[in-house]
């Protein structure tokens, strides 16, 4: 690895742990001031429309297209032709964007209810008003995107790095400063000021000192302009399950009654914290390696290694599950406090997040085994598998969202699992058990997919790493019950005891799993033991 890699591995590293952090603290912030009420649904509501508009415009792979292309004009005609390929594709880009944004922005209110069946008039003008003011930033985050790809390609790494954590800083900053007065407003106009001044500002600063200028080419039939078209395609046309579920909980969340929304979304939020630390690193540690070896035509030892990274990966998560399973209600009262939320809403958030973590897994090892794809060049393959996963699975998600939810409670009551039996009366429970199912459904049909393009049709290797993933399952689940059985189901009301039993329950979740897994045999246990003690001797 070079020093300009490992500069820019530095720097996106401290800039993800960050994030996580701020992250976190913005949760905070938004629970404490608007708890789980019919505000905060709206509020957490409020971003469907603006995020399927950045979704539409591949706002998420912006960099991944774009740096090859201007990467390839610097090499054939330097500095100018970087510059001008730049203008070629940002010119009809901005323009789209700027039409689109205004054409969902005016037909709002006739969309908005679309999503949000379940909310009264009032809770329906304060969706329109909240989305109106949120929608705009799409123009920063997809214009800043495009210019923040001009600094990577030229590894200019500490703009882009910036921008996220000055985003979610004006978030924070929106809430505390007009949360009391303004309320849900207050945070949608700090997420207006923030990605005005962090995605699109301060790389823009950044890129004028490397000789950005506004010169735009209305070039859209171009060749570049094409490229970039098709390349983006996979990610605009799909509607990949990955995307997709977060908006189908809560459109469907809304007609749960008041704070299912936002319980579900707090409940994310935790499981987000190990899927984005464990699962985010793993596929950046590993995807140059698996991406060099392809190269060198090792395909064999490029899916060798991804299922050693992906078999690490499960332990990681194995005993993140068991923690959080056990755990999250008294972090749920610890983060946003019991006084900030409805009657038994800390439990709620506990019970929701249990249950989405049966899923953790697949969100944590998506990132990675998508890569695998990506290093072979084969970018359709992740959009339109996980495109068909959703289109699968949307009855269900259709079905528990109306008359399908209690039906579901009769199931898990007479389960042996206590954390499921007492989730069986949570409204919202049936979607976080469908939303597990669709991305365990999704990777699963990824990684069988992988296999078999680097010619692994052999059953005995596909189907190693689902071996792997039911010992773990299976040791993770065991550790709750256990834990659930020996511990009290209390939550204290002081932070100090509140402490003591997170720190207890999330010790003793993880000893037992570690326990259970090595009865069991996981080899993934053996080697991430033996890369702990490497790095703990170098050391």
């Amino acid at each position: 690895m070079n020093k300009t890699v490992k500069i820019a591995a530095l720097i996106y590293s401290v800039s993800i742990l960050l994030s996580r952090i701020i992250g976190l603290i913005r949760e905070l912030v938004i629970g404490r001031i608007l708890g789980d009420t019919a505000e905060a649904d709206v509020y957490w509501v409020a971003f469907i429309l603006p995020d399927f508009l950045n979704y539409l415009l591949a706002g998420g792979a912006l960099s991944l297209v774009l740096i090859p292309l201007l990467q390839s004009a610097q090499e054939r005609g330097g500095t100018n032709e970087y510059w001008a390929c730049f203008w070629r594709i940002t010119t009809p880009l901005s323009v789209f964007v700027l039409i689109a944004t205004l054409g969902i922005w005016i037909s709002a209110p006739t969309l908005l209810p679309l999503i949000s069946p379940g909310f009264n008039s009032e809770q329906s003008a304060l969706l329109v008003r909240l989305t109106r003011i949120i929608l705009p930033a799409q123009i920063f985050h997809i214009c800043g995107g495009l210019v923040s790809a001009t600094l990577q390609a030229r590894d200019h790494h500490l703009a882009p790095a910036l921008a996220p954590l000055i985003y979610t800083g004006f978030i924070i900053l929106g809430g505390l400063t007009l949360g009391d007065y303004l309320g849900a407003e207050g945070f949608a106009w700090g997420v207006l000021v923030g990605s005005f001044l962090g995605p699109f500002a301060c790389p823009l600063l950044a890129a004028r000192s490397q000789g950005l200028r506004f010169t735009p080419l209305w070039s859209p039939t171009h060749s570049e302009c094409k490229r970039y078209m098709w390349r983006a395609l996979p990610v605009m046309l799909g509607f990949s399950i990955v995307v997709l579920d977060d908006m189908l909980v809560k459109r469907w969340a809304t007609d749960l009654g008041q704070g299912v929304v936002s319980q579900l979304h707090y409940a994310r939020a935790l499981m987000k914290v190990p899927m984005g630390v464990f699962g985010l690193a793993m596929g950046m540690a590993a995807f140059p390696s698996i991406s060099r070896l392809i190269a060198q035509n090792r395909a064999i030892e490029a899916l060798t290694m991804l299922r050693s990274a992906a078999e690490v990966l499960l332990v990681l998560v194995g005993i993140s599950q068991a923690a959080l399973m056990v755990s999250s209600s008294q972090m749920a009262a610890l983060i946003w406090g019991s006084d900030h939320l409805s009657f038994g809403g800390a439990e709620g958030i506990g019970l929701y997040c249990a249950a989405l973590c049966l899923g953790l897994w697949g969100w944590s090892m998506q990132g990675l085994v998508a890569r695998g794809f990506y290093a072979r060049g084969q970018t359709w393959a992740p959009t339109l598998i996980g495109s068909v996963i959703a289109g699968l699975m949307y009855p269900l998600y259709t079905w528990v969202g109306t008359k399908g939810g209690p039906q579901i409670g009769e199931y898990l009551a007479p389960l042996p699992f206590s954390l499921l039996r007492r989730a069986a009366e949570l409204p919202g429970i049936g979607l976080t058990l469908v939303s597990s199912a669709a991305i365990s459904l999704y990777v699963f049909t990824l990684w069988i997919a992988l296999s078999l393009s680097f010619g692994q049709r052999h059953v005995s290797t596909i189907m190693g790493l689902l071996k792997t993933l039911l010992k773990i399952e299976l040791a993770a689940l065991l550790a709750v019950e256990l834990c659930e059985r020996l511990l009290p189901s209390v939550t204290p009301d002081h932070s100090l005891e509140l402490i003591t039993h997170l720190i207890f329950r999330v010790s003793l979740s993880t000893i037992i799993f570690l326990g259970i897994a090595l009865c069991l045999r996981v080899r993934a246990l053996a080697v991430l033991r033996e890369r702990v003690a490497l790095r703990i001797m170098r050391k």
